[in-house]
C-alpha cells in the first residue's frame, strides 16, 4: 500500500470493502483522504464503484494501490458488500482478523483514526460500528437499548466472518430496487439478527447517552465533541424541516471541527456543492456571517495579503461620494474600476477618485450601450480584467436609486446592500479575513431582502424559465432551488473572479439585454442576478451571506414577526404541520387554475383531479382537523359541526 502501517500496538489484519457511488463518476478528495488514512490500519481495500468511474478517478485509485471493481448501480451498498465478501470467499482461508464494510456517505476521519482502532481493539466483541440508532428512545430506568449499528461503518471479526450463519445471512440477501427496501433487507435487521444468535456487538460511541433516536444526525454536534471520527454527509443536504424539528445543530458541529480537528474542511465544501440544493445547504450549515464593526482578528490588517478591487457601475454620479465613503472602509490598497455611459461622466469619476485613500489604480471605461446596466457592464465591458486572474477578491457596487419604487423601500434596499458589504473598516476587514481563511467561499452576498419586498418564497418571479434555459447554455451541473434561490439580489456582492469564470468567458452581446427603459423582470439582467451564486456553485465554491450586526437585529425581529404571524393563523405552532396545511391549500388552488395554465398542465400530467372550490376547502379543513386531532384529541368532537358545515357533510 502507498501508506505505511501503524505501530505494532495495532497489529490486527484488516480488509475494507468500500462502497462508492457518484452520478458523475467523480471521486472527490474527501474519499481518497479517508482511504489513505484507513490504509494505515487496513492492509487491503476493495473499492466497489456502483456505476462507472471517470478515467482520472480510476487512475488515482489504482495508483494508491486499491483494487477497483466497477459494478452496475443495483442493490445499493448492500450488494456491493455482498460481492466483496464473496470476492474473499468469506475469508475461508483465515487471512483477516477484521473485515470492514464502509461507504462514501461520511467525511473523515475528523480525528486520528488511530483513536478508533486503538479503542476498539481493546473491546471484546464479534462485530462493531462507530455509531448506532434506535427503534425507540433508550429507556434510562430499564436499560432497554433496542438499537442497530449505523451501516456506513461496520467491522466484522473473524469468528463471525467465517461462520456459516454469516454466509447464510448474505446468501439470502437479494437485489433491492429502492433505498428503503435495501435498508429493510440489511441495516434494519443485521444487528438484531446476529445478537439474537449470541454474537456480541459494540458501538465506538455510547449512543445511549444522547437520548435521541439517531445520534449521528440528531446529536451530530455532541458526537463530534465526543470525537466521533466521521461526519454524516446527509446532514448537509437533508430537508431543513427535519433538522429544525429535531433541533439538529450542524453549524455547531462544524465549529467544533474547526476548533479541535486538523481535518481540511475544504474537502467537505468542494464535494457537497456539486450536488446540494444551495438554499438547503446554506440553511443547514448556517452559511451566514454576522459581522461586528470591529475586526475579529487581533493586530493590524496585512495590507499586502491579497489583491483587491472595487468594480462599480456609476450611472448616477451624484452618488459617487456615498459610494467612495463605503470603499474607504477597505483596509488595504485596491484598484477602483468603474463603468459609466458618457465620456463626461468618465472624466468626473476619474477626477473624484484619483488620490483617494487606499486607491492604487483608477480604471474607468465607457460602456458601448447602457442596456443591461450594471450586469452588462460587468460581464462585457470588464470581462478582460477578471479573466486575467489579477484580483483575488472584488467588491461589485453600483449607484442604486430604484426610482420605480417608493422612496422608503428604495432607500431600505440600498442600505441593505451598502451596509452589509462595506459597513465600516472593521466590518470590511472581517469580510476580507473571511475570504482569506475560507478559500472555498466564492461569493459573499447580503441576505435576501424581504422588508418591504414580497420576495420570500417567490423571488424567482418571472425569471425561472429563462434561468433554466441559461443554466443549460452555461452547462451548469448543479440543482436549482425551486422556491427561493440564493442570489445576488440588488446585484451588489463580493466575489472571487475564478468563481464566476463561466460568466466572464461567455460571449455576451449587448443585444442579449433588454433595451432601455425596459429593464424588466424576466430580462437577462434579472436572470443573471439569480444565477450568479449557482455559477459559483458549479465552479465548486460556496456562497456566504454576510450581514452587519445592526441589520441582523432588525431583519431577525421582522422575520420572527412574520413567521409568528403566519403561525398564529394556523391551528398550532408546529412548523412542519403548518407547512403541510399550506402546501395542501396551495395544491388545491393550483388544481383549480384554468387548464391552459402551466401549473394546471403540470398538475394534470401528475394525474391529479380538478375538484370544486368546496372540495378544495374540504382538503384544507381535513388537514386542519388532523392537526387539531394530533394536538388536542378532545377538541375534535367539539369542532365536528363546524367542519361539516364548511365542507357540506351531513
Amino acid at each position: 500500500m502507498a501508506e505505511s502501517k501503524a505501530d505494532s500496538s495495532l497489529t490486527m489484519r484488516r480488509l475494507c470493502v468500500f462502497s462508492f457511488y457518484d452520478s458523475n463518476g467523480v471521486v472527490d478528495e474527501y474519499v481518497t483522504y479517508f482511504l489513505k488514512e484507513m490504509s494505515r490500519y487496513v492492509e487491503r481495500i476493495l473499492f466497489y464503484s456502483n456505476g462507472p468511474l471517470g478515467r482520472d478517478a480510476e487512475i488515482t485509485l489504482r495508483g494508491l494501490g486499491y483494487e477497483v471493481i466497477q459494478r452496475s448501480n443495483v442493490g445499493f451498498d448492500v450488494l456491493a458488500y455482498k460481492e466483496g465478501l464473496h470476492h474473499i470467499d468469506f475469508d475461508k482461508d483465515g487471512r483477516y482478523d477484521e473485515v470492514l464494510m464502509v461507504n462514501h456517505t461520511c467525511y473523515g476521519p475528523i480525528f486520528p483514526v488511530e483513536e478508533l482502532f486503538s479503542a476498539m481493539s481493546q473491546r471484546r466483541c464479534d462485530f462493531w460500528g462507530i455509531t448506532a440508532h434506535f427503534e425507540m428512545p433508550p429507556n434510562p430506568s430499564t436499560g432497554t437499548t433496542l438499537y442497530q449499528l449505523d451501516s456506513n461503518f461496520i467491522a466484522v471479526r473473524k469468528d463471525l466472518l467465517r461462520s456459516q450463519a454469516f454466509r447464510k445471512y448474505w446468501e439470502a440477501i437479494e437485489e433491492s430496487t429502492t433505498h428503503e427496501a435495501a435498508t429493510q433487507s440489511h441495516e434494519a435487521v443485521f444487528t438484531k439478527y446476529f445478537t439474537k444468535l449470541g454474537y456480541v456487538c459494540e458501538s465506538y460511541l455510547d449512543c445511549t447517552k444522547y437520548g435521541t433516536l439517531h445520534p449521528a444526525i440528531d446529536d451530530i454536534d455532541e458526537t463530534i465533541i465526543d470525537r466521533n471520527p466521521i461526519l454524516k454527509r446527509h446532514a448537509l443536504f437533508s430537508d431543513p424541516r427535519t433538522l429544525e424539528h429535531n433541533a439538529v445543530d450542524l453549524p455547531r458541529a462544524l465549529r467544533v471541527i474547526e476548533d479541535t480537528s486538523d481535518y481540511d474542511r475544504s474537502m467537505i465544501w468542494k464535494n457537497i456543492v456539486r450536488s446540494a440544493d444551495l438554499r438547503t445547504l446554506n440553511t443547514n450549515a448556517a452559511l451566514t456571517s454576522v459581522f461586528p464593526d470591529v475586526r475579529l482578528k487581533e493586530g493590524e490588517y496585512p495590507r499586502d495579503r491579497e489583491c483587491v478591487a472595487v468594480c462599480a457601475h456609476v450611472y448616477y454620479t451624484d452618488m459617487l461620494d456615498e459610494l467612495l465613503a463605503l470603499t474607504d472602509t477597505i483596509p488595504c490598497a485596491y484598484d477602483f474600476i468603474a463603468t459609466t455611459e458618457t465620456p463626461e461622466k468618465k472624466q468626473a469619476i476619474e477626477d473624484k477618485v484619483r488620490g483617494r485613500k487606499n486607491v492604487a489604480n483608477v480604471i474607468v471605461r465607457v460602456v458601448e450601450q447602457n442596456r443591461g446596466r450594471d450586469m452588462s457592464s460587468l460581464f462585457i465591458t470588464c470581462r478582460d480584467l477578471f479573466l486575467e486572474d489579477r484580483y483575488d477578491v472584488v467588491c461589485r457596487l453600483h449607484t442604486k436609486k430604484s426610482p420605480q419604487v417608493a422612496a422608503g423601500r428604495a432607500n431600505g434596499f440600498k442600505r441593505h446592500m451598502f451596509e452589509n458589504l462595506l459597513n465600516s473598516p472593521g466590518y470590511t476587514a472581517n469580510v476580507l479575513d473571511m475570504f482569506h481563511d475560507n478559500p472555498w467561499i466564492g461569493i459573499a452576498v447580503p441576505p435576501l431582502v424581504h422588508i418591504g419586498y414580497p420576495t420570500m418564497g417567490h423571488v424567482w418571479f418571472n425569471n425561472l424559465p429563462r434561468a433554466a434555459e441559461l443554466a443549460t447554455v452555461l452547462d451548469l451541473k448543479v440543482p436549482m432551488d425551486s422556491d427561493t434561490p440564493v442570489g445576488a439580489f440588488g446585484t451588489m456582492f463580493w466575489f472571487r473572479p475564478k468563481a464566476l469564470r463561466k460568466l466572464f468567458t461567455h460571449p455576451w452581446k449587448w443585444t442579449d439585454f433588454n433595451a432601455e427603459p425596459h429593464h424588466v423582470d424576466g430580462g437577462l439582467a434579472h436572470v443573471l442576478e439569480r444565477l450568479i451564486c449557482y455559477v459559483a456553485q458549479d465552479a465548486r465554491y460556496t456562497t456566504q451571506q454576510i450581514i452587519s450586526s445592526h441589520l441582523a437585529g432588525r431583519n431577525y425581529a421582522m422575520l420572527e414577526y412574520k413567521l409568528q404571524r403566519l403561525s398564529a393563523s394556523l391551528p398550532n405552532g408546529d412548523f412542519n404541520y403548518g407547512v403541510q396545511i399550506l402546501d395542501e391549500w396551495k395544491l388545491a388552488g393550483y388544481r383549480n387554475k384554468p387548464d391552459t395554465s402551466q401549473v394546471a398542465e403540470q398538475v394534470a400530467a401528475a394525474g391529479l383531479q380538478q375538484p370544486t372550490i368546496r372540495q378544495a376547502w374540504g382538503e384544507v379543513m381535513l388537514a386542519i382537523k388532523r392537526s387539531i386531532a394530533h394536538r388536542s384529541p378532545g377538541a375534535t368532537n367539539l369542532l365536528r359541526p363546524v367542519y361539516r358545515s364548511i365542507v357540506g357533510k351531513k
